[in-house]
């Protein structure tokens, strides 16, 4: 399965960069750093906002954008709307790297950045931060119920806010259990990459108010935007259907506005009048 294979590889890599970069290294680099962006306040405004995804390439998708700039891609998504970035550092799968973030936090303004990548060690919450990250995914699937709670611990220990990512009711109910202030429904299976973009709908219900919600994956019209809406969803994280947009900004801006509070919608539609 290809979850299985990405964590295997993961594992390795970690290692590996654990030992060319001692933890104490990564601490003195975040020392000093101004305190991360504040990702749950962004996602709280009022409509559906949109965590918009910088990425080169995926399993499921192929090559999406060989050779994007990430801080052109950030300057256009700020521009045009979003909320917050996620940006891909995993180099094996998806064709980024650490510096993808810096480069796209600096250039998107005030906007927080997601370190998306598949965190297995406490030691990639160090690196996170170190690199500037303002929040990181985890993934339920990934970790032991023990080690979920004990990274969403310390991710919180280190100012870091957590996007804690499920794909099943009890994987819902695990997220719960650790803590998690902001889930998201995954409607892409990590261990087939088949899609159902119903799912975040089905599991919405389970998320209470308090917690955010964030439907991932299989989101591409408006029309999906605005079900969410209506079914109360907070965000929906966006990458594959800006990357092979022609033009990022304005297929952002279109689903954006799909999940904007009606009243903005009207006076778009009037011009503001």
């Amino acid at each position: 399965m290809i979850l299985d294979d990405i964590l295997a590889t993961k594992r390795r890599e970690v290692a590996e960069r654990a030992r060319a970069r001692p933890l104490a290294a990564l601490v003195r680099a975040s020392a000093g750093l101004p305190p991360p962006r504040d990702l749950g306040a962004a996602l709280r405004a009022p409509g559906v906002s949109v965590i918009a995804e910088i990425k080169r390439k995926s399993p499921s998708g192929g090559e999406l954008r060989p050779g994007a700039p990430a801080g052109d891609l950030a300057r256009t998504y700020a521009a045009h709307g979003a909320a917050a970035l996620s940006v891909l550092t995993d180099a094996h799968y998806f064709g980024g790297h650490d510096a993808d973030l810096a480069v796209a936090r600096a250039a998107s303004g005030a906007l927080p950045v997601l370190r998306k990548d598949f965190v297995v060690d406490p030691y990639q919450l160090y690196e996170a931060r170190a690199i500037a990250a303002d929040a990181v995914l985890l993934i339920v699937r990934a970790l032991p119920a023990a080690e979920l709670s004990g990274l969403l611990t310390l991710a919180h220990d280190l100012d870091l806010q957590a996007l804690v990512e499920t794909h099943s009711a009890a994987e819902v109910e695990r997220a719960l259990a650790a803590g998690a202030r902001i889930i998201g429904v995954n409607n892409r299976d990590l261990d087939t990459l088949a899609t159902d973009p119903t799912l975040a709908l089905r599991l919405r219900p389970l998320v209470p108010e308090a917690c955010l919600f964030v439907a991932e994956s299989g989101v591409s019209r408006p029309e999906q935007v605005a079900q969410l809406a209506a079914a109360g969803v907070d965000a929906v994280l966006v990458g594959e259907a800006l990357l092979r947009a022609r033009h990022p900004g304005a297929r952002l801006a279109e689903l954006r506005l799909a999940g904007a509070p009606r009243a903005l919608v009207t006076a778009t539609a009037g011009g503001g009048r």
